[in-house]
């Protein structure tokens, strides 16, 4: 599979499964009578960032496997490094702006983050057998 194809069919998984979990986080904060504007934005964020997150990581992975496979070990070692600490970054400059200005709920920004890898994990339950993981 051309690695384009893939990056895009596994960040629509990640984000289908991001949409599921932030609509269950949601349904829980109404359920215990919190919701409010400030948590529906922050699930929307986080949800948005944890996909973006996702996104730019399989991109900077594709691009360092192909200098992996071009005999350039240390050039995809630095990419996946420098990829890894730039997306960091913006995700805490981002959060930290969301939620210090008010407008986001703490738990409701950040908790998406830790959901893409559990879609992922349940995702390989019904990926078929023979279909290759690239």
């Amino acid at each position: 599979m051309d690695a384009r194809k893939f990056v895009i069919k596994e960040t629509a998984i990640v984000a289908l499964g991001q949409a599921l979990c932030v609509g269950i986080m949601l349904g829980i904060f109404a359920l215990l009578g919190k919701f409010d504007t400030s948590v529906w934005l922050g699930g929307i964020a986080g949800g948005v960032l944890a996909v973006a997150n996702f996104f730019f990581m399989a991109i900077a992975a594709s691009i360092a496997s192909e200098k992996a496979v071009n005999q350039d070990v240390k050039g995809g070692q630095l990419t996946m490094r420098l990829s890894y600490m730039l997306r960091l970054a913006v995700i805490f400059i981002i959060l930290f702006a969301l939620v210090k200005s008010g407008a986001c709920h703490v738990i409701t920004s950040v908790l998406p983050l830790a959901f893409t890898r559990p879609v992922l994990f349940v995702a390989e339950f019904f990926r078929k057998s023979g279909e290759t993981k690239a």
